[in-house]
């Protein structure tokens, strides 16, 4: 038996409860961190009452000023050092329900408690969250690895820290279709396949992935991705959802994509292409991606409500994309948890509130594509304008060729005696009725236009100035029409800004008729050169130029001076009930305005690509490491804020945020190269039950990416294992297979008219996308309705997904045609092709025991079609009997299995 002695336990005790002390004190002097202890803490329990939306009791605790400020108290709820006479901390251990917070929540541990006593005692001082700090040089960790770059050594010092091994590299195909499908959305070729396989070279993967990086199937790939984001569609949008011209959009993302373009540069051209000096075709084209905002054409609707809509849907959008932030709910409110104040919003919003579209049916302005023969009308007019005026005149001319601006929408009249604004878009005028154009700054103009179109002779238009007893300005004869027409009428020059009213007359019509219909207005000045010889044909020139309708793509154009709108912040939200006027500005929580920078989209875009912003960088190495992984660094690709992930691998975000800004000077295509041939990326996806149990979201990056194909890839694949793909790229959208009445179309004839060219067999990027009614394949597997900006698909698993591979006729045929090679390659020998459709599938040798799984259900449906030939025609797409057919009807039933391996729908 063992026996201590008083003194020895005295001593015992006394060691260790000094030991305990000591600690303590360090534990208490240990200085506490506001961003990772105290505000998960504040927006866990205090912000939902003390923040952005309620300030109960005149305290919130998302700004320090207002934290530190007195509350309805007259006193201040925190004394920084002194967390003893802190009504804040009191309010915390209080024992009386009334008085302890959180009232209606549970009350906070020990441990909380502690943090935010501690955090007073010591100065409540107030930290910036770490996404809104701008990335600086970050120091490669000093450490030893085997292979890989400097993403391994970032990723390996976290996984000695965790004790845990990375996983080996993967095999050379499962690596090749990995990399072939993240870099081109395609699976490899057979060519390059076997050229990679047999390659002894040590570079040989390095030099494939930089034969995909130069693919022109690359472009695609990446726009798929940013389709999500732009919300692009070939719709409208809203019940009408009419189509929409808009898909040169996604072929200059193509394009941008293919030729890795700066990312800075990609930015500004998206958001304020327009806006450079001498914008080309292109430039004017990038606009579009704010273009895609909806427009409603339903009758009834009131389009300032909705061109306002699309004009909030922007400020969130264009914060979501490249500044992975929510912005959206500060339209009513400060940030419920961020520091962005309700007044951010809409100094946001004022940046994007001053261009020409107001959510017309023909959705102006829209960059006009001439055809050969008006582009050379285009430069005869030009011609004679640089001959005879000035450098502004030549400006002006070029401009209102190009997008028809600026023009005045006939929704802006008012006051109307015996008429209105027809479906709430046109105006419709009986003859001796009237309305007002409010408003016009006219200086001087000699030339009002008018694009009208009427059935019925005898109209005449009258514009008299401030009244309708004022001065007639002109008195026009509104000839016939073969649908719209543009015409311009000699006006009298009058100075300043007016009302103009317009009076049209017609007896001979029926009283419940209009005179005419009218879209817009313009008021011009004459073409420089008046009475010198050829002035009149240069100017018929002009107004046949001005009346094709040659191929557009609406855009964005900025208000002129005299056109600019006030922006005024919305009462709780409510565009109808307007507050105080504020001017563009960016959120003081992050990197400041530049100070040459102009207060207007150019500048925003600026703003947005300066290397001191903390988030435009972070945010689209974050996109693109998601893509290839699967899981961003920060798995919320949308949030970035107090309430989103925090980064598995911050110092790996940042060093990569640097070095895509100052080394890849914002280029994309460096980038993935460098993520691509890590070797985190090149790792197995096989994991041991242990590291599965420790690491279940592989957020340690122990182990490679493995994750089901995007809704795109799953389709590509198909058509690309079967040999059916049409590679074709750029050009109007396509309708491949969709079941009978999936469009259910109001208020007008479209319809889904199947492609039988060919063109049903191109890549999914240019399916046609109707808002209302999505292709459905693509819903089923995770795909966006693009009726907001999607910026993270959430991966499902759901039966519908196998039923559409299963059953879907797009799928069925390309299982026929997979059998049909499976046939010609096997000859007479069912197991040959069965070994030769797995190979082509999945770029692996097809093991003995899934041979035999094949080759029973080859034998059973064989069996049941030999039996039943009929139903193998009907398999086969055959009307008379052919040779084998009940064969390769088995053959495609095995193909269609072979084509729902979870191995051939998931990259591993």
């Amino acid at each position: 038996m063992i026996h201590y002695s008083t003194r020895r336990i005295a001593v015992f005790l006394a060691i260790t409860g000094s030991a305990g002390i000591i600690l303590a004190a360090c534990h208490s002097q240990k200085k506490v961190d506001f961003s990772t202890e105290v505000k998960p803490i504040l927006n866990k329990h205090c912000i939902s009452c003390h923040g952005g939306v309620k300030q109960s009791g005149g305290f919130s605790v998302l700004f320090r000023e207002e934290a530190m400020g007195n509350t309805h108290s007259g006193k201040p709820a925190i004394i920084p050092g002194h967390p003893e006479k802190s009504e804040f901390i009191r309010r915390l251990t209080c024992k009386d329900p009334k008085e302890r917070m959180p009232q209606k929540g549970e009350p906070l541990t020990s441990a909380e408690v502690d943090v935010l006593t501690r955090w007073v005692k010591q100065g409540a001082e107030w930290g910036e969250h770490w996404a809104y700090i701008p990335p600086k040089q970050v120091p490669v960790p000093d450490i030893k690895i085997d292979a890989g770059n400097n993403i391994d050594k970032f990723i390996q010092e976290k996984l000695k820290k965790e004790g845990i091994s990375h996983a080996p590299e993967a095999d050379k195909m499962t690596l090749l279709r990995r990399v072939s499908f993240d870099l081109t959305g395609l699976p490899p070729s057979p060519e390059m396949a076997k050229q990679f396989a047999e390659s002894k070279d040590p570079q040989a993967y390095e030099k494939i992935v930089d034969s995909l990086l130069q693919s022109p199937h690359y472009g695609e790939r990446w726009t798929s991705m940013w389709l999500d984001l732009a919300r692009y569609s070939d719709t409208k949008g809203y019940e009408r959802d009419e189509g929409r011209r808009i898909w040169r959009y996604r072929d200059w993302l193509i394009d941008a994509f293919n030729s890795d373009m700066p990312y800075d540069s990609f930015t500004i051209n998206q958001l304020a292409g327009d806006l450079l000096p001498h914008p080309t075709n292109a430039q004017f084209i990038a606009t579009a991606f704010n273009r895609n905002t909806m427009t409603n054409d339903e009758g009834g609707t009131q389009d300032e409500e909705f061109r306002t809509a699309a004009v909030m849907d922007r400020v969130a959008t264009t914060m979501d994309v490249f500044q992975g932030v929510t912005i959206a709910c500060v339209q009513c409110h400060s940030h419920p948890y961020d520091p962005f104040r309700f007044e951010d919003y809409y100094k946001l919003l004022a940046f994007v509130n001053n261009t020409r579209d107001e959510d017309t049916h023909m959705e102006h302005p829209k960059l006009r594509l001439y055809d050969s023969v008006s582009t050379s009308q285009v430069k005869e007019i030009g011609n004679w304008v640089a001959q005879y005026g000035d450098a502004g005149q030549q400006q002006d001319m070029k401009e209102f060729l190009q997008v028809l601006e600026p023009k005045v929408h006939a929704h802006n009249c008012d006051e109307y005696i015996n008429g209105a604004l027809l479906d709430t878009k046109y105006l419709g005028i009986r003859s001796g009725g009237s309305c007002r154009l409010p408003q016009q700054k006219l200086d001087g103009k000699t030339q009002m236009f008018m694009n009208y179109w009427t059935g019925s002779p005898g109209g005449t238009l009258e514009v008299r100035l401030d009244s309708l007893k004022g001065r007639t300005l002109l008195t026009h004869q509104l000839a016939t029409t073969n649908g719209r027409l543009a015409i311009s009428m000699p006006f009298q020059p009058v100075s300043g800004t007016h009302d103009l009213y317009l009076v049209f007359r017609n007896p001979a019509l029926n009283p419940a008729d209009a005179v005419c219909g009218v879209e817009w207005f313009a008021f011009r000045n004459d073409l420089p050169g008046k009475g010198k010889p050829g002035y009149d044909k240069v100017n018929t020139e002009m107004m046949t130029v001005i009346n094709q309708n040659p191929d557009d793509i609406p855009v964005m154009i900025e208000n002129p001076p005299f056109m600019q709108r006030a922006t005024h912040v919305f009462e709780r939200g409510n565009w109808l009930v307007k507050g105080k006027v504020v001017t563009p500005d960016v959120p003081a929580s992050l990197n400041p305005f530049p100070a040459n920078a102009p207060r207007n989209r150019l500048g925003l875009a600026e703003w947005m690509t300066a290397t001191q912003n903390p988030l435009t960088a972070r945010v689209m190495v974050n996109r693109c490491w998601e893509q290839l992984f699967g899981t961003g660094i920060v798995e919320t690709l949308e949030d970035f804020g107090t309430q989103g992930f925090t980064p598995s691998h911050p110092e790996l975000l940042d060093y990569l945020a640097y070095k895509f800004m100052h080394d890849y000077k914002w280029h994309i295509k460096p980038l993935l190269r460098e993520i691509v041939l890590s070797a985190a990326y090149k790792q197995t996806s096989n994991a041991s039950p242990e590291l599965t149990e420790k690491d279940p979201a592989n957020r340690l990056l122990a182990r490679g990416p493995r994750f089901r194909l995007t809704a795109e890839e799953v389709r590509d694949q198909a058509l690309t294992v079967s040999g059916l793909l049409n590679r074709k790229l750029y050009g109007p959208p396509i309708m491949p297979y969709q079941p009978d009445n999936i469009w259910q179309t109001v208020y007008n004839g479209a319809s889904w008219v199947t492609a039988t060219d060919g063109n049903q067999y191109r890549r999914a990027v240019y399916v046609y996308q109707k808002r209302t009614s999505p292709y459905p394949s693509m819903i089923s597997f995770d795909g966006s309705s693009r009726e907001v900006c999607l910026q993270r698909r959430i991966r499902t698993n759901t039966p519908l997904q196998a039923l559409v591979t299963l059953n879907d006729p797009v799928y069925m045929e390309t299982a026929l045609a997979l059998a049909k090679h499976m046939q010609e390659n096997g000859g007479n020998n069912a197991a040959a092709g069965i070994r030769w459709g797995y190979q082509k599938a999945v770029y692996r040798p097809l093991a003995d025991n899934k041979l035999a799984v094949l080759q029973k259900l080859y034998n059973q449906a064989l069996q049941e079609y030999k039996k039943n030939p009929d139903a193998a025609k009907k398999l086969i797409k055959t009307n008379v009997n052919i040779p084998q057919q009940a064969e390769l009807a088995a053959l495609t039933v095995v193909a269609n299995a072979i084509m729902n391996l979870d191995e051939f729908l998931t990259k591993s």
